[in-house]
């Protein structure tokens, strides 16, 4: 067990772990194969899975400082390259814009339909993986998509209707300075623009879940200011828990890639109290630990200088 001295919350010895990319699955009626990296520990069985959504724009490297600390501590990590990633560079006219955010969601569901192939092709790793224990994680975009898996209800632009996308497969979500509801509060940049963030309805969601959100994630996509991105917290139902990072922007403090350039607030300290609660979440909800968990409680209690932890 190790002692982090700048948050004062405790977590397992980190691994050695092992990532492999790309995988590539079959998608015709996406209309790009899908690129997938999985980074797992190279010990260990009956590993649970976590699967990460990438922010808008970003691809299947981003995001180390999270997926680095979640396999080494006994994580399987599965990431896509989505649609909306600029490696793609899909055209401003090209049809499926408007619908990347369903995209997402089929290529998780793609993944997790797959789970077991790209199992068996990362060297070690076969027969290591519990499918029955999976998480849904995501960053900004990615934490709508992670929403949806759980029960998050979005309506669709085009036919109106608002469709339940979830998947069984998924226990639980970690939601990353996420997007709240739509309707009159969203800006007008973001009501032409991301017309998937008009209408969402949080209160189908009943899985467990954590949500991350920034007291300084002032986004131009809402009227509301930082208090916006605690939506998918205060709206949903079920066991729910919302991290505060205390000075925290949209990137907080760094988790999207080490020496990330979009990252505005850049601090160490913010990226190792996301890693290190996230972590104890995850070994809380698949049921490996709940020590590091019950001690993130206790710790980050008001006063707290990077952050404070509440639950319902």
């Amino acid at each position: 067990m190790t002692t982090y001295q700048t948050t004062g919350l405790t977590g397992p010895a980190p691994t050695p772990t092992v990532s492999i990319k790309p995988l590539v699955l079959s998608a015709p009626q996406r209309g790009e194969d899908l690129h997938v990296r999985v980074t797992a520990p190279i010990t260990g069985a009956g590993l649970p899975v976590v699967l990460f959504a990438h922010g808008f724009g970003s691809n299947l490297d981003g995001y180390a400082p999270l997926v680095d600390h979640w396999a080494s501590s006994g994580f399987v990590v599965v990431q896509a390259t989505h649609l909306d990633s600029k490696r793609l560079n899909i055209a401003a006219g090209d049809p499926r814009r408007t619908q990347m955010w369903r995209h997402r969601v089929q290529d998780m569901q793609r993944i997790l339909d797959e789970l077991a192939t790209m199992e068996a092709a990362v060297p070690g790793l076969a027969g290591r993986v519990d499918h029955r224990r999976v998480v849904a994680a995501g960053h900004s975009f990615g934490g709508q998509t992670a929403g949806i898996l759980v029960g998050l209800r979005v309506r669709d632009p085009h036919s109106g209707i608002a469709e339940d996308l979830s998947d069984s497969r998924v226990m639980a979500s970690i939601q990353l300075a996420t997007a709240g509801k739509g309707d009159d509060e969203l800006t007008p940049f973001a009501h032409e623009n991301l017309p998937w963030l008009r209408d969402q309805d949080f209160s189908h969601i009943t899985a467990p879940g954590l949500v991350v959100a920034g007291d300084k994630d002032d986004l131009p996509l809402s009227t509301r200011g930082p208090a916006w991105t605690t939506d998918p917290y205060t709206l949903s139902r079920g066991s729910k828990s919302l991290l505060s990072v205390h000075g925290a922007e949209h990137f907080l403090g760094g988790i999207s890639g080490y020496q990330a350039a979009e990252t505005t607030d850049e601090d160490p300290d913010r990226v190792a109290l996301v890693q290190q609660v996230t972590l104890a979440y995850l070994r809380h909800v698949t049921g490996i630990d709940h020590n590091d968990w019950n001690n993130a409680q206790m710790v980050l209690t008001d006063g707290h200088p990077l952050g404070h932890l509440e639950s319902k």
